[in-house]
């Protein structure tokens, strides 16, 4: 399979799993005041999956695009859009080398989550920074680690997420977007904290690697070379997703 066939595959069957766990909504309204969003902006969500950042963009802005590779994540994000009532969002499926959409077309362009499964990063920002309207903002948010903690990192991600290529660390996420144009940097961070097994049960992993991941994590509990905290939380094992936000602004040419 192509790497967006496997993209495909895997939200194909996290779509519903995807949109309902808990930590996938955090954090929203700290993205949104990031941006610096008005009612006026026009918003496109890149890799928007289940919809969760276009639908919380709809009530604070004039209009969101989301556009997604995977069908059955768009049809989580209609379905999302059409729970709150929103009139302000239109779905696209589609890819994202390149945008489909005209150069300067949108106020703000951000994409949540979806850099680790690119497999040119810089690319997709290039056309993210192209299609966003001089003053504008564009976001990227992602599970950003330490240098010396990516590779492990990967390792467990890789068997939880077939389409996971890898994750950035700090400096690279740093020189990429400086390298992209984006002008007046800012960042921010959270984390999302999961439950290992309630993690499991919304991934699908290739069969034995959830024991493998199982047990990667669990030996890691007081070491952190995953870059994650694992840590014991009654009989449950606890982690979080390091996050950084990062907001950047295309500046006239």
């Amino acid at each position: 399979m192509s790497h967006d066939d496997t993209i495909i595959q895997q939200f194909s069957l996290q779509a519903k799993p995807f949109a309902e766990v808990p930590g996938h909504s955090d954090a929203l309204q700290l993205l949104i005041q990031c941006s610096g969003a008005v009612q006026s902006d026009v918003v496109l969500d890149v890799a928007c999956g289940p919809g969760l950042v276009a639908c919380a963009f709809a009530e604070h802005v004039a209009h969101v695009t989301g556009i997604d590779i995977t069908p059955k994540m768009i049809d989580q994000a209609i379905t999302r859009q059409q729970d709150k009532n929103l009139q302000n969002v239109t779905w696209q499926i589609g890819t994202v080398l390149p945008l489909p959409f005209p150069d300067a077309e949108f106020s703000i362009v951000v994409t949540r989550y979806s850099f680790h499964h690119m497999l040119d990063p810089m690319a997709v920002l290039l056309e993210m920074v192209r299609v966003c309207r001089p003053g504008g903002k564009v976001l990227v948010v992602d599970a950003v680690l330490p240098a010396e903690k990516v590779a492990a990192y990967n390792q467990m991600e890789k068997l939880r997420d077939p389409s996971h290529t890898r994750a950035l660390s700090v400096e690279e996420m740093s020189r990429m977007v400086h390298a992209s144009g984006l002008r007046h940097i800012r960042t921010a961070h959270y984390t999302v904290e999961m439950e290992l097994e309630t993690q499991l049960a919304a991934s699908f992993p290739n069969p034995g690697d959830d024991e493998k991941i199982r047990q990667l994590v669990t030996a890691d509990i007081g070491h952190d070379s995953l870059g994650v905290g694992a840590r014991r939380v009654g009989s449950e094992i606890h982690f979080a997703y390091p996050v950084l936000i990062t907001v950047g602004e295309k500046v006239a040419e």
